[in-house]
């Protein structure tokens, strides 16, 4: 042990430990592959067995120095080219990573790994301890026979096999981890254990590969995937920015067909359209639960203009003739104005009342349940289950009502359009490709319709077909005015058909190919 005192014995220990490092890199990242195959609960045992498997086997290769010198000597020659036995251990262990190599990355690019009643299947311990032993052989060969050529003491060898194995031991189970929950990372792996094999064998035939090249190729291979994982960390914090429930919710969209165009290809997924499981009810109802946490009060309740009321100081015939020819249970009992609300009558009772006593008992009537429009929608339903059926009031900052809601309305942003007795549907399919739509049509239940993406926002302050053209338009249409909505290759026209007042009545849309639209606005020119 005279070399401790030695200042150079010192520094060759130190070179020897980072070259044994370097050169056990690629066995630690087989290591880190093969017992992935493992149970969980096995892992750690596998990975602690075969590097101390590799310390025993460097440490007993070092104790034959004599052997390992002959191990380079000629064994036989074929021709021109003179084989050494450790040529010939080279060859092997190249073609054995090669074919390993080979066989493991197909198996993780075809994605067929073995599985059964959906729980994955583990390798035997046996089997993987094998190949790990497999592995050190060759390895260690090429380790040893540098350290031999690295140093003159035996102890020093032996110190600095024994420094490196027990640094890879502590190192080896973050990079399993790692390297088990990057896929990306075991491709690159993989692909790094194929150049290394390739270059055991070319050096078993007597081609000297500088191993600079190797580890310059592999470090900028490193660098390149370092700088992927970093994307792919930013991708994912900006991805869970976002509420979860709007997250889950766009993701079971897209599993039924009607995300917005480009999640599937933010998320990386692959741009082919799904095949249609869900028939087109039970997709409007799933995407109405979806998003309807997300829908504004306006896109729901009936307009203030659309409101059937009662005045108190009307006649008695009057109101009996109101209230019998409306299919609603429910009226807001005002005096004057909408605005100054009395109270809210059951149908039933009021004629009750106006045959009986000739006027509206204030005392029978309900007291409003009045909400401001900044409720959001949640908070809605369990202020209507709170009113026992009956309707709910919306006012504006300023005390004015702007409409009406009611346990149907809520029901039919879930499922569609259920048409009272004296309405006419929202929303009437005339042929194929066109349809006529009332101008207080929902426009996320026309987006549904026309399996359309980009009509409603939630920024926007409109939630009608009529307020959407108000918004391209920037004035008061006159019928027969058009605007346009481009999805992709499909253009839909928006033709004001009827104006009613100062009020988008009706509105026909019809579908065409974008292709044709600009063909013909070419022959125009």
């Amino acid at each position: 042990m005279e070399w401790i005192a030695d200042p150079s014995a010192w520094a060759g220990l130190f070179t020897l430990v980072l070259l044994e490092i370097v050169l056990g890199i690629d066995n630690l990242i087989f290591i880190a592959i093969l017992v992935d195959k493992l149970p969980p609960h096995q892992r750690d045992r596998a990975r602690v067995v075969g590097l101390s498997l590799a310390l025993i086997m460097r440490l007993a290769l070092l104790s034959l120095i004599s052997w390992l010198v002959a191990l380079t000597d000629v064994w036989f020659s074929i021709g021109t080219l003179s084989f050494s036995k450790r040529d010939i251990i080279l060859i092997v262990g190249g073609l054995f990573l090669l074919l390993k190599g080979t066989v493991e990355l197909h198996e993780r690019v075809e994605g067929k790994a073995a599985h059964a009643s959906g729980s994955r299947l583990h390798a035997g311990f046996g089997v993987i301890v094998l190949q790990i032993v497999v592995l050190d052989a060759v390895f260690s060969l090429d380790a040893v026979i540098t350290a031999v050529g690295m140093v003159d003491h035996l102890s020093i060898m032996m110190v600095a096999v024994t420094i490196a194995i027990l640094l890879m031991l502590v190192a080896s189970k973050p990079l399993t981890r790692f390297v088990s929950a990057h896929p990306t990372v075991v491709i690159l792996c993989l692909g790094f254990l194929l150049t290394i094999g390739f270059t055991l064998m070319v050096e078993g035939f007597g081609i000297v590969v500088p191993k600079g090249y190797l580890y310059a190729a592999i470090t900028f291979s490193v660098m390149i995937e370092t700088l992927n994982q970093l994307a792919r960390r930013n991708m994912q914090r900006r991805a869970a920015s976002r509420p979860l429930r709007e997250r889950t919710a766009e993701g079971v969209l897209r599993m039924l067909g009607m995300g917005p165009a480009g999640a599937a290809a933010e998320a990386g997924e692959a741009d082919t359209a799904p095949a249609q499981v869900f028939e087109d009810e039970e997709r409007y109802m799933v995407s109405g639960v979806l998003t309807l946490a997300d829908r504004s009060i306006h896109s729901v309740m009936t307009p203030r203009t659309e409101v059937s009321w009662l005045n108190i100081d009307d006649p008695a015939d009057v109101l009996r003739e109101r209230v019998l020819a409306s299919p609603h249970s429910f009226f807001p009992v005002c005096r004057g104005s909408l605005d100054d609300v009395v109270g809210i009558g059951r149908a039933k009772q009021i004629v009750a009342d106006l045959i009986e006593h000739g006027a509206i008992r204030v005392s029978r009537l309900r007291d409003p349940v009045i909400v401001h429009e900044s409720i959001g929608m949640l908070r809605l339903m369990e202020t209507l289950k709170r009113s026992r059926g009956q309707l709910v009031l919306v006012t504006d900052e300023f005390g004015a009502i702007e409409g009406l809601v009611t346990p149907m309305d809520v029901f039919e942003a879930i499922a569609g359009e259920f048409p009272d007795e004296d309405e006419a549907p929202d929303i009437e399919e005339l042929e194929e490709g066109r349809w006529r739509v009332d101008g207080g049509a929902d426009l996320l239940h026309l987006e549904l319709l026309l399996n359309t993406d980009g009509l409603a926002n939630d920024d926007d302050d409109y939630s009608t077909v009529a307020g959407f053209m108000l918004e391209r338009f920037g004035h008061l249409p006159e019928a027969g005015d058009q605007c346009e909505h481009a999805d992709g290759e499909v253009l839909y026209v928006f033709t004001v058909e009827r104006m009613q007042g100062r009020r988008i009545a009706t509105v026909l849309i019809e579908r065409k190919p974008a292709a044709d639209t600009e063909t013909q606005e070419t022959k125009n020119e």
